[in-house]
């Protein structure tokens, strides 16, 4: 089965955070578009991005944004896909960021990860993708157990 995840960011000084998760996606043989769409500044080409994901073969949705971090949100407000925010140390620690992006209002949920969480927002696509995928269920138990191995090395 073949998996399609869309990255998007609000500026490419985000990229290198939101690089890796395109990288684990990649370790888990899922492909990844990354795309910089800013919901403040290129709003209608963002809610353009959003409304047509599914259509273009996305399954999930992972969102980096800073500062006011309306980015997942947009995503999340017109598209029925599984949207991440990952929110990002622009300002203010990331905490402005991380409000923003996990106080979604009711109905329109957004699964938010940690402040620059980007890897962990890759692995929680993989585990939706995982769902419906017994090779990639696989692959992410195997990634679990090369963890746990590596914690108990020291």
């Amino acid at each position: 089965m073949s998996h399609k995840v869309a990255i998007v960011m609000g500026s490419g000084t985000d990229r290198p955070v939101m690089e890796k998760a395109a990288d684990t996606l990649d370790s888990f043989g899922i492909s990844s578009v990354v795309r910089v769409l800013s919901a403040h500044k290129t709003p209608d080409e963002a809610i353009g991005f959003a409304a047509t994901a599914a259509e273009q073969g996305f399954e999930v949705i992972i969102a980096g944004a800073g500062k006011a971090a309306h980015l997942a949100g947009v995503m999340a407000a017109k598209s029925l896909l599984p949207v991440i925010g990952v929110p990002l140390n622009a300002s203010l620690d990331g905490m402005d960021s991380l409000l923003a992006t996990v106080q979604m209002p009711t109905g329109i949920p957004v699964a938010t990860v940690a402040i620059d969480g980007s890897t962990n927002a890759a692995l929680l696509a993989v585990a939706i993708l995982a769902l419906g995928d017994d090779d990639l269920r696989s692959k992410l138990a195997q990634y679990r157990a090369d963890l746990a191995e590596k914690t108990l090395a020291g």
